[in-house]
C-alpha cells in the first residue's frame, strides 16, 4: 500500500487536528450482548444534576465540544466557553447564547489574523488588537472568576496543554483532557488497558504532526502527562478512537451512512468478521460531564462497546438505515486487503487493516470507562442521525465556500482554491468506485 500501516493507522485515527455479499433490504445489526451496559439516554433530556456546576470548554465550537455543551446543559450546569471565536463567524453554533471568553490556545498567538497589503500579493498576519493567548482567562481568574471543571477538547501540543493546566490549576478543581487511544506504543496487542504503555518521540518539544501523523499519538500522550504535572491527582484523560456522529465534519463515519443510501455494488473492506470500534459524540460528551460529576480522575478508554462491533454487522446498518432513507438497495462487494494492496490503496476510513500490526486498533480494553458510567447509542440510531444531519451539513458548506471565495473576491485577493463542497471529505465517490468494481472484474 502506499502508506504503511502504523501511518495508515495513525491517519485514520487522527486526521484534522489535524464497518457477506449479498442483496440486502432491511436487515439490522445483531442484538447487542447480554452484558452490554445500559443504552444512553435519548437525546439530551438527562435528568438534572443534584448540584449545578461551572464548566469552562477550551474549543467548544467544533464537533465533540458542542456535545459537551449539550450535555452540560442537559444536566443543568453552566457552561463558558473559550476559542477563538473564528468557528461561530464562518459557522455558528448551537450555543450561541453561552458565557465566552475569545482568545487563542497558544498563549504567543492572536486570536485573528487580518489581511495586509492589497490583491494577490496581501499576506495574512496576527491581529494584534484581538486578544492574545489566554489573556482573557487569566483577566477572569484575577477578577475571581473560578470553575469546578474544565474540558480540553482541542490540545495538540504538550506545550499549549502545559500552558492551559498551569493557568487554570488555582481557578478550577479538575482539569479532563480528551486524548486519543493512539497515544499507545502498540496497535498489535489486543485488549489494550489504561496501564498498556504509550508512544515516545525524541523531540518532545515537536509541534508538527510528523511524517504521516507518527508524530500525533506520541504528543497526545506528552499532553497527557503535561496536564498531570500541573495539576497532579486532578486530571481525568479520556482516550476515544473514532468519534462519530452528527456534526463530524471529518465525513469518515458519515461515508458509510450516505453510501448505504446510494444503492448499488458498494465495495467494503476487509472481511465481514473484522472488529470495528467508534464511539458517537453525545454519548461521549454525557460521559465527560458524568466523569466531572463523579469526580473520576485518571485514565479512561472510551472506544465502544463491551465488546467490538462485527463490522459485517454494521455494513448491514449501513444499508438498512440507507435503504429506509432511498428505498434503494446495497449489495455489498468485499475487497481483501491483498486486493486493496494490488490497486495501490484505497481511502476507506474507519476500518482499520487488522493485520501488519494494527490487530488490537479495534479490540481496546474500555471496562473502566463502562464501570464508570459510559453508555451507548444504538449503532442504527448513530446511523439514522447522522444521514439525516448530512443534508443540511453540506449545504452549509456550499454556503461558507461562497462566503469565502466572495470575502476574497471583495478584498481584491485571488480566489482560493477549495474542495468541492459536495463531495464527502472521506472514502470514494460513486466514479472512483465505479472504476474500481471495473477493475476487480474477473478477478
Amino acid at each position: 500500500m502506499a502508506l504503511t500501516r502504523r501511518a495508515f493507522v495513525q491517519l485514520s485515527a487522527g486526521a484534522a487536528a489535524l464497518s457477506a455479499a449479498g442483496l440486502i433490504s432491511g436487515a439490522g445489526a445483531r442484538e447487542p450482548a447480554k452484558d452490554a451496559p445500559k443504552e444512553a439516554p435519548k437525546g439530551e433530556g438527562a435528568a438534572k444534576a443534584g448540584k449545578p456546576l461551572s464548566i469552562l470548554i477550551l474549543g467548544g465550537t467544533g464537533f465533540l465540544g458542542p456535545n459537551v455543551t449539550a450535555a452540560a446543559k442537559a444536566r443543568g450546569h453552566s457552561v463558558t466557553l473559550f476559542n477563538r471565536g473564528r468557528t461561530q463567524k464562518r459557522k455558528g453554533t448551537r450555543f450561541d447564547q453561552e458565557d465566552k471568553l475569545v482568545g487563542n490556545r497558544d498563549p504567543n498567538l492572536y486570536s485573528e489574523t487580518k489581511w495586509v497589503g492589497e490583491g494577490a500579493t496581501a499576506k495574512q498576519v496576527e491581529d494584534e488588537s484581538s486578544p492574545k493567548g489566554l489573556s482573557q482567562i487569566a483577566a477572569a481568574i484575577k477578577d475571581g472568576r473560578t470553575w469546578d471543571a474544565v474540558v480540553d477538547t482541542s490540545g495538540m501540543f504538550p506545550r499549549i496543554v502545559r500552558a492551559s493546566a498551569e493557568l487554570l490549576a488555582p481557578a478550577t478543581g479538575q482539569y479532563v483532557f480528551i486524548s486519543t487511544i493512539s497515544v499507545l506504543a502498540s496497535h498489535e496487542p489486543e485488549n489494550a488497558d489504561e496501564n498498556s504503555p504509550v508512544g515516545k518521540i525524541e523531540d518532545e518539544a515537536a509541534e508538527t504532526m510528523g511524517p504521516g501523523m507518527s508524530y500525533y499519538g506520541p504528543l497526545k500522550a506528552l499532553c497527557e502527562q503535561a496536564a498531570e504535572k500541573a495539576m497532579p491527582g486532578r486530571v481525568t484523560n479520556i482516550r476515544p478512537g473514532f468519534i462519530v456522529g452528527p456534526d463530524d465534519n471529518t465525513d469518515r463515519f458519515t461515508y458509510w451512512c450516505w453510501r448505504g443510501a446510494q444503492g448499488g455494488k458498494m465495495l467494503v473492506p476487509g472481511t465481514p468478521e473484522d472488529p470495528v470500534q467508534f464511539i458517537d459524540a453525545r454519548d461521549l460528551g454525557r460521559f465527560i460531564i458524568e466523569c466531572i460529576e463523579r469526580k473520576h480522575v485518571g485514565v479512561y478508554h472510551a472506544t465502544g462497546g463491551v465488546t467490538p462491533h462485527r463490522w459485517g454487522d454494521v455494513v448491514r446498518t449501513f444499508a438498512s438505515v440507507g435503504y429506509k432513507s432511498s428505498g434503494k438497495t446495497v449489495e455489498p462487494v468485499w475487497v481483501s486487503e491483498a486486493e486493496m494492496e494490488k490497486l495501490g490503496g484505497l481511502p476507506f476510513p474507519i476500518w482499520v487493516p487488522p493485520s501488519g500490526g494494527s490487530k488490537g486498533f479495534h479490540r481496546v480494553n474500555c471496562a473502566k470507562a463502562i464501570a464508570a458510567g459510559l453508555r451507548f447509542t444504538p449503532v442504527e440510531t448513530t446511523v439514522r442521525d447522522t444521514l439525516a444531519w448530512l443534508p443540511t451539513e453540506l449545504e452549509r458548506r456550499a454556503r461558507a465556500t461562497i462566503d469565502i471565495k466572495k470575502e476574497a473576491k471583495d478584498a481584491g485577493r485571488s480566489e482560493p482554491q477549495m474542495a468541492d463542497p459536495k463531495v464527502l471529505r472521506a472514502g470514494l465517490t460513486l466514479d472512483a468506485e465505479a472504476e474500481v468494481l471495473e477493475k476487480l472484474k474477473g478477478k
